[in-house]
Formats: structure tokens, sequence, C-alpha cells
């Protein structure tokens, strides 16, 4: 799947919009929309890009993200055609009760909770069980029992105390809709060809901006030069690679960016302070729920 921009919008005749996706591929773009998301991954392996972050995800990944936070999920290819990626999306505007709904007193913890959406949250902890079954439940639902639904879910995750936040950097910036609109822009991009040479020249005019404007801006909104999140892109991509196939050094190499097997090898070796090889022989010993949640070994 390819991103591209796209902006998603929901079914405003519906105060909420619950839908269970079954495809050979995820197909939503990279993209923002002003309504709140939560997401669930039924069936899938892949990548999962939320603001500038990209993490590994698979089945029973459960993510809830706030407004205008550009995201995508991309599926690794099915070989099997019987097979299906599976999810179901939640999607809902602040409003949809009411302006001022959830300003009352009794939902201050509710509205501190969205609040904390910006950044994007990871769902983990005893909670999420409960989560997954509301979801579940909210498809075969009448349009009232969605709502209560929706509240009790908003409730128990206003309370949960194992939320993982996704991008922080981004929960930090109010970004313009224009602003947004660019960042989409560029990491659409950026995630689509990370694994190619991606010259200066290029990545400026997809921004509209200058090299010189546009390194400005990106280390603006990232506090990371270019350079750096590409390879943190390309090195996320290896350490995955590493954990789930046999593929040789350079193969992997290869597949994550990178031509010159030597500058591979000083980059990994700096990032993750072991080498390749040793990442490699490393994750053997390691659980396969561990291996498969974690792109990063501690070290």
């Amino acid at each position: 799947m390819k991103a591209v921009f796209e902006q998603v919008k929901t079914d405003y005749s519906e105060a909420l919009l619950v839908r269970h996706i079954t495809m050979q591929e995820f197909d939503a773009p990279f993209h923002f929309h002003p309504e709140y998301e939560l997401t669930l991954i039924i069936k899938g392996e892949g990548q999962r890009f939320v603001g500038k972050q990209v993490d590994h995800f698979l089945e029973e990944d459960l993510v809830f993200l706030g407004s205008n936070l550009p995201h995508c999920w991309i599926n690794q290819k099915i070989e099997n055609p019987g097979i299906m990626a599976e999810a179901i999306v939640l999607q809902f505007n602040q409003d949809f009760l009411g302006k001022d709904f959830f300003s009352i007193p009794e939902f201050s913890e509710i509205r501190k909770f969205l609040e904390k959406s910006r950044a994007g949250l990871e769902i983990q902890g005893p909670e999420k069980p409960g989560i997954i079954s509301g979801l579940y439940g909210m498809l075969q639902a009448t349009p009232t029992r969605r709502i209560l639904i929706l509240l009790d879910i908003l409730h128990t995750l206003s309370h949960a105390v194992n939320l993982k936040p996704i991008d922080i950097l981004f929960a930090d910036h109010f970004f313009k809709f224009s602003e947004t609109n660019r960042f989409q822009k560029v990491f659409s991009y950026l995630i689509t060809h990370y694994t190619e040479e991606i010259p200066l020249e290029k990545i400026s005019r997809i921004a509209g901006l200058s090299p010189t404007s546009f390194c400005r801006y990106f280390k603006s909104i990232t506090q990371q030069s270019f350079k750096d999140v590409l390879l943190e892109f390309r090195i996320k991509q290896s350490c995955h690679l590493l954990c789930t196939t046999d593929l040789t050094i350079k193969e992997i190499a290869f597949r994550s960016g990178f031509y010159d097997i030597p500058y591979f090898n000083r980059i990994f070796k700096n990032k993750k302070r072991i080498s390749p090889n040793q990442y490699k022989r490393a994750v053997r010993f390691l659980p396969d729920k561990y291996i498969r949640h974690n792109n990063d070994l501690p070290v």
C-alpha cells in the first residue's frame, strides 16, 4: 500500500462511526482527520506510523489517536488469498454529544484523557480485554447502545495507567491545519520511499520549501534532522527483518535502504551498540512474543 495525501472524513449523519474492515492490505493512506480514533488490529502484521514514529504491529494492536494526528497501518503482504487482514475502527468527533458535553465536571477525567491522546496512545494493561470486547459489541449494537459503550470505554481509558504515548513531540505542538497538511505530505512520501535514495531537493519540493527552509522546518517539528529521521526509519526496518526473517545481513541492509554494507554495520552499531550479527544472534534467545512486539533490544 502506498501512503499518499488524503484527508478522511467520517459520516456526519451518525454521531460516531464504527467499521469492521476486512481486506488483503489496509489501504488507508497516511492521513489525519478531526475525529478521535480507536483502532484494533484483529488480523495482520506490519508497520504502524503515527506522527513521526514507526513501530511494528501485530494482532491485538490497540491504539487510541487524538484529533488531527497523522497515521496509517501498512501490513505485510499476505500471500494466501484466503487469509485477510482485519481491523475494527471507531471514529468520533469530540462534539458528537454536543459542544459542551465533555466540559461538565463529571467528565473532567475523560477530557484530560482526550487531551493526552494528542500523542497517540498504545493501550496495554488489564483494561485492554474489556475495551476489545466493547469494540466487538459495538458492531452489533443499536446506535444508542454504541454511545453508551463508547462512554464506558472512555471512562475506562481515563483511569488506565498503562497507556504508552506514541509521539510525545507531536503532542507538544499545536499545528495549524496547513502545517499538519505539510507534515502529512512529507511523511507520506517518507513512509513510501524511505528505503530509496531521497534527495533533499525532492523532499523540499514536496514540502513546498527551499532546501534551507525545509531543513529548518523539519528540525523545528521533529527536533531531528531529516537524515536522522530517515536513518531511524531504516534502522527500525532492519531490526524488524533481523528479528523475523532468515535473510542475510546484506539482504536486510538492501531491503532497509542501505546499499553500503560497511556503512550499514557502522550506523547500526552506533544506534544499537551491537552489530547486526550480534543483534540477530541475541534475538534467538528471546521469547517470540517479545521479539514481535519490540523493534529494540534492551541493550
